[in-house]
């Protein structure tokens, strides 16, 4: 998928850089110490972010400590992001800073994770030289290894795609976590092969995780101070696991209603999701429980029956709102988010109109919307021609955008007076005199702080304003009581 994450690959996460020369340390995950410390920062999709916290536990494992201050670091890392030129750049440009700190402190050694691993490893290794290693999505285990290797000035690299690796036995590493919400990964790999998508030629084809070991993660978060998991995939709506003992087997619903089970507190939302395979039974067990959030991404891409089916995506329009009134229906207070490419090989006019007619009838809370860059590799860069000009492609983007952003404000609009549940997760950004959350719905509430409150804990919250992104109001009673 291109952008089928909402966290896509235009952000970036770095662990702080505001707070100079603090080390990390996490009980549990150390079984020796070495005395070195490592700085990672993530670029991409909620994916790289859990990755992220996999590689921490691997490297505590093998004695290493993590820095929120790269200067004094033994280890630079950047997990990364092929889904768009434009993150492949950034990333390139960091390589060169990392460099130079390098150059100030002989023997770091510097790194690349994931999904550019295997795209660019010659060029970054060998040809560049920016780097001492590449590991791959599916290598993270030989990290200790292949750092050996590195010290020793030696190729170190592994990009070997598995069929079989999930990391189902790693505790991850909560990486400059707020302590409430967390990530939790179900499955890895993709089996779509949209034409314009890298991801299944950068993290192999789909495989799930056993569901006890998903369960059994989402309870130990929630025993230890955590009040919300997302369940992350590729396409969490294909998630299947077979145990292969007893034949056995847990469909995308079920695992749903075994995590909302751990306990009622326990927030539990997904991404993505795949509008060709969105079943009923997926809604119908978040109708059920009150603590699987009222928010889906459904990535639409393109509202063209004629683009979609160049795109490979698998539904036509009419089959995509046909699942839009399913979710109406079925969840009535559902919010619904999606994913829009503007531009995509040989997109008319008449094209782009029709991508627009079906952003105002899905009526989306919020969209991630970009224009299509050409990926290497894809059935798109080698069979279709990308023959849309960029000033035509930033034109039809700023059209989707400023659509969007209209539709965003009416439906925030329409909440003032409305009072939901929201779960605080921290101070907010532009004031320490207020705190933030977000309902069921995925949006986010600012409201003034009230004596004995902290995040983890709910509160009901009046909306009392409300702008295209943000919901503001102030706590009061629970509305049923």
């Amino acid at each position: 998928m291109y952008n089928d994450n909402p966290t896509l690959d235009h952000l970036v996460k770095t662990i702080d850089p505001m707070r100079q020369g603090e080390v990390l340390d996490f009980p549990g995950h150390q079984e020796k110490g070495n005395g070195k410390l490592f700085y990672i920062e993530s670029f991409g999709c909620q994916m790289n972010f859990s990755d992220s916290e996999i590689v921490a536990a691997v490297l505590h494992g093998a004695g290493y400590r993590s820095t929120r201050n790269m200067e004094e670091a033994d280890l630079i890392l950047v997990n990364t992001c092929s889904i768009r030129e434009k993150a492949e750049d950034t990333v390139r440009k960091r390589l060169y800073i990392y460099n130079k700190v390098k150059s100030s402190k002989p023997g770091t050694l510097i790194g690349v994770l994931g999904c550019m691993a295997e795209r660019m490893k010659k060029n970054l290794l060998e040809e560049e030289k920016l780097v001492d290693l590449v590991v791959g999505p599916d290598a993270y285990r030989d990290m200790p290894k292949l750092l050996e290797s590195a010290e020793d000035g030696h190729r170190a690299i592994n990009v070997q795609l598995s069929r079989e690796e999930t990391y189902a036995d790693i505790s991850p590493v909560r990486l400059d976590s707020n302590g409430v919400a967390a990530f939790i990964s179900i499955m890895r790999g993709c089996d779509n092969m949209c034409s314009f998508c890298v991801v299944p030629f950068t993290r192999g084809r789909e495989r799930s995780r056993d569901p006890f070991s998903i369960v059994a993660e989402a309870r130990d978060l929630f025993d230890t101070g955590y009040r919300e998991i997302t369940l992350l995939g590729q396409n969490v709506d294909s998630y299947h696991w077979k145990n292969p003992e007893t034949g056995e087997e847990v469909n995308f619903a079920q695992l749903l209603r075994m995590c909302a089970d751990v306990n009622p507190d326990l927030r539990v939302r997904f991404s993505t999701s795949h509008p060709k395979d969105m079943t009923d039974e997926v809604l119908y067990a978040m109708a059920e429980k009150e603590n699987i959030c009222n928010y889906i991404h459904l990535p639409i891409q393109s509202g063209s029956n004629r683009i979609l089916e160049l795109m490979r995506r698998g539904y036509t329009r009419e089959w995509y709102m046909g699942r839009i009134h399913a979710i109406r229906r079925i969840i009535p207070e559902c919010a619904i988010s999606s994913d829009i490419i503007a531009g995509f090989c040989t997109e008319t006019e008449a094209d782009h109109q029709e991508t627009l007619d079906i952003i105002r009838q899905a009526q989306y809370s919020m969209s991630y919307m970009f224009y299509y860059s050409e990926r290497p590799n894809t059935y798109a860069q080698r069979n279709l021609k990308d023959d849309v000009s960029l000033e035509i492609k930033k034109r039809r983007l700023s059209e989707i955008i400023a659509l969007q952003n209209s539709i965003s404000r009416q439906l925030n609009q329409s909440d003032i007076g409305k009072t939901y549940k929201v779960l605080i997760e921290g101070d907010s950004k532009k004031s320490a005199e207020d705190f933030k959350g977000r309902n069921s719905q995925n949006k986010m509430i600012i409201f003034p702080k009230n004596p004995g409150l902290k995040p983890g804990d709910y509160v009901y919250v009046e909306v009392l304003d409300a702008t295209s992104a943000t919901l503001k109001g102030r706590i009061t009673q629970n509305p049923q009581s």
